[in-house]
């Protein structure tokens, strides 16, 4: 995009951002195993492990952290079953894969609904939020070079204010 195009999109000072943290449903076993089923998988107790990690605790984490969490229960599961684990649940929608530069990817279960991520370049905080005008103007973007949007990932970096 071109710094000529840049006021025709963002005419005067960027609106403030309307930030809503992303709230997660509960899952149990029953969703677990939905999930799996879904994926035209077999359920196994090490799919079933893998979901609980990435389901409870905190979100946004690396294959190396399930691997270390589901290791303390499941000393047998390697790690390259979890990491298959993840990218077939990323294929299949289930889970979103945020990368942020060379970093490992870190993984985490779809929310019901959509949302964008802001990430620190210094500590990796990744923030999730929602805001309408931004996804409009993702719309506008898009009709703007005769695109119908199908699905998008918005991923910001910068400092956070801990960094600051």
């Amino acid at each position: 995009m071109s710094s000529e195009s840049i006021p025709k999109l963002f005419p005067g000072q960027f609106p403030q951002v309307e930030e809503k943290l992303i709230e997660r449903e509960p899952m149990d076993q029953q969703s677990f195993k939905r999930i799996i089923r879904e994926m035209g998988l077999k359920v196994t107790g090490q799919r079933l492990a893998i979901l609980e990690a990435l389901a409870t605790g905190r979100t946004h984490v690396t294959a190396q952290e399930v691997y270390e969490e589901i290791n303390k229960k499941h000393p047998d599961m390697g790690f390259a079953t979890v990491y298959r684990f993840l990218r077939k649940l990323t294929e299949s929608h289930f889970a979103s894969e945020v990368r942020m530069g060379g970093l490992p990817a870190r993984y985490e279960l779809k929310s019901k609904t959509h949302h964008d991520h802001l990430t620190c370049t210094q500590c990796g905080k990744i923030v999730e939020f929602e805001n309408q005008k931004i996804e409009h103007l993702q719309e506008e973007v898009a009709r703007q070079y005769g695109f119908r949007l199908t699905d998008h990932v918005l991923e910001l970096y910068g400092v956070c204010g801990d960094c600051r």
